[in-house]
């Protein structure tokens, strides 16, 4: 193990190498802003804030891609560090809308966190063209605010580099710079396949999601976490509560999909709330034709009752089984043994497909 010995804002530390400033500070339980960075994305340093002051060097350097070396000596909140931070934040502002009282975000926005942190409350450069741009409601699913979005990039990098989709881009150059697609097409004519990656890492409210517009504020909601129902893979997820109705969903990175889902495990949750889901056995009454809810002991009853005789009569092929890819794999195999061995078929078929 090689071992390097640094010093921050005074303190000595040991830690091995081959460690950002950023993870090194972590460690230390020193915190140092950021806007563009995440652990699971490639570093693009662009944002700019986790800027900290090396002893003997003349500029600032980037937390998050200056990997740490033995005798460094860092500052991260230096009066030099504090007042370029400050004018990166004012920079940030004047392309971004700052009526936060109404911005769905508000309480949960790390620009307005940082904002306060280092009591900058407005900017003197003038309003970006962002501002003027509509937002983007054009998808079932989310919305694109173009005045909040503070161009850190996390939105491109996890759609290229973790989904893979390349749905999104920066497009235009300098001030008049936003992500958009191709041609600024509808999302619907592209390749993105609405797995909504790029509303989890977004830090401010640039990407929300339609269901959550309106239903209640960050500080409101309670967090749940649960397995997404749709397949056997189990990937893990936080259903947002307001008032006893799921409104939305949030990045849980416990289980093996490491906070990312697909579009069904992060805008499918709607039928938990049906009128119409099934939350009995139906079995349909034969003078009245219509369904009727029964017991469970009851419904297995009425299968075995209709079974018993095929199997007499045809043998086991002439009956087959249907599974669910929203079952686990154990269940799943449960369900073939049944299927196999009580009621002696290879008929066994499963609705993934669909």
């Amino acid at each position: 193990m090689n071992l390097i010995t640094i010093e921050v804002n005074g303190q000595t530390y040991t830690m091995e190498t081959s460690k950002s400033i950023l993870d090194a500070c972590k460690e230390i339980g020193i915190d140092i802003p950021t806007l563009c960075y995440d652990k699971d994305l490639k570093i693009t340093a662009s944002c700019r804030l986790c800027i900290v002051e090396i002893e003997n060097k003349s500029t600032l350097v980037t937390a998050c891609s200056t990997p740490i070396y033995d005798g460094l000596k860092i500052y991260t909140e230096s009066e030099k560090v504090i007042e370029a931070r400050q004018e990166i934040l004012r920079l940030l502002l004047a392309n971004h809308d700052l009526r936060c009282l109404t911005c769905h975000r508000n309480g949960d926005c790390r620009l307005q966190d940082y904002s306060y942190r280092y009591n900058v409350h407005d900017t003197p450069y003038p309003d970006g063209p962002n501002k003027e741009i509509p937002i983007d409601d054009t998808n079932s699913f989310f919305v694109r605010d173009y005045a909040k979005c503070i161009l850190c990039g996390k939105c491109v990098s996890v759609c290229s580099d973790i989904n893979g989709a390349h749905a999104i881009d920066f497009t235009n150059r300098g001030y008049k710079t936003k992500v958009a697609s191709s041609f600024d097409e509808s999302l619907q004519n592209t390749s993105c396949n609405f797995c909504g990656m790029c509303i989890q890492v977004c830090p401010v409210a640039a990407l929300v999601p339609k269901s959550e517009i309106g239903k209640g504020r960050p500080w409101e909601t309670t967090k749940v976490k649960t397995t997404c129902s749709y397949c056997g893979v189990g990937c893990q997820l936080q259903l947002k509560i307001m008032d006893n109705q799921i409104i939305g969903v949030a990045k849980d990175e416990s289980g093996s999909n490491l906070g990312h889902l697909c579009v069904k495990g992060q805008f499918g949750w709607e039928y938990v709330h049906a009128r119409d889901r099934l939350s009995m056995p139906l079995i349909k009454n034969r003078k009245t034709g219509q369904f009727e809810e029964v017991a469970w002991d009851v419904a297995i009853d009425f299968i075995y009752e209709n079974l018993q005789p095929i199997l007499n009569e045809s043998g086991g092929d002439a009956v087959g089984g249907l599974c669910s890819a929203k079952c686990t794999n154990e269940e799943n195999y449960l369900f073939q043994k049944l299927m196999r061995t009580v009621f002696t078929t290879n008929n066994v078929d499963h609705c993934a497909r669909l």
